[in-house]
């Protein structure tokens, strides 16, 4: 009867250990109550719980994201604008900051999403539909802004928020669309004619090139004329200054070359001579009669 006993306790104090077992992941803290009161801090691993006594609460401290859901706002020049925005945040892992998100908030999920919906009532309120636009990036700051200054005691980190649309009225959506495209249509002339003036322009440029090469050309080809009559002059005042009557005997020569087959030269030597060098002959040499 008293092995019963003691194997009946040690069966109950199994059971009871075992009962008490609890393991904490990486990707939450606990927090462990006796008696309905705050009693110690869960760390990721093992931990063991008085059964019927303790309890322990796991909080999960992850990056979570939420959608504020789309609403419709009233922007400043009243439109009806249709937005959505999602808000990305985790509990922080210190013991305090756990704590507060259990014991300073019910229900901090749901808290966030309606306060980013009132937020972004206030901001896009006061903002045109155009600049609400075109100023996305400032909106996000200043929801993200304001939801960390609401949540700073709930122990919640606000990661980032983005602002999924705002979408216009249907019929200011199609507005927007024709100057949109009436504005790409503009941009486009303008290229257009840009290039052509550009290609024009190239035409030109290239016209006075080519015009300005046939004038060096030509100034080229006087240049090589003046130098050529120049060499010329300096050969006629070489060989004849000073010999006008050999000059008058050239020119009368040529005459009677050129109406007469047959040539009588007198003879005179400086005549031949002239001849001579001017037909690349070698110039002949008066020889003196030997005595």
């Amino acid at each position: 009867m008293g092995h019963l006993i003691i194997w009946a306790v040690v069966v109950f104090v199994v059971i009871f250990f075992l009962m008490g077992i609890r393991i904490v992941r990486p990707t939450h803290r606990g927090l462990i109550e006796r008696l309905g009161r705050y009693h110690r801090f869960a760390t990721p691993g093992f931990h063991w719980i008085i059964p019927f006594i303790e309890e322990l609460y796991l909080v999960n401290i992850t990056e979570v994201m939420v959608d504020a859901e789309p609403q419709e706002i009233i922007t400043f020049d009243n439109l009806n604008a249709r937005v959505d925005a999602q808000v990305y945040f985790k509990v922080k892992s210190d013991e305090e900051s756990v704590k507060a998100s259990q014991y300073n908030v019910n229900n901090y999920q749901y808290q966030i999403v309606n306060l980013a919906r009132t937020t972004l009532r206030n901001i896009i309120g006061t903002m045109t539909l155009k600049s609400a636009n075109s100023e996305r990036g400032k909106i996000n700051e200043e929801l993200q802004k304001t939801l960390k200054q609401e949540t700073a005691a709930w122990g919640i980190e606000i990661v980032r928020t983005e602002l999924k649309e705002i979408d216009p009225p249907k019929d200011v959506q199609e507005t927007m669309n024709k100057v949109v495209k009436a504005e790409n249509e503009k941009i486009a002339a303008i290229d257009f004619a840009t290039a052509t003036e550009t290609m024009a322009d190239g035409a030109r440029r290239a016209e006075i090139k080519k015009a300005e090469g046939i004038k060096q050309a030509k100034i080229l080809e006087a240049e090589g004329q003046a130098q050529a009559i120049k060499l010329v002059n300096e050969a006629a005042n070489q060989y004849f200054v000073g010999n006008a009557q050999l000059l008058r005997r050239i020119e009368a020569l040529e005459r009677a070359l050129a109406n007469n087959a047959k040539i009588v030269l007198p003879n005179n030597a400086d005549l031949v001579n002239v001849i001579g060098e001017m037909a690349g002959v070698i110039p002949i040499v008066k020889k003196e009669k030997q005595e």
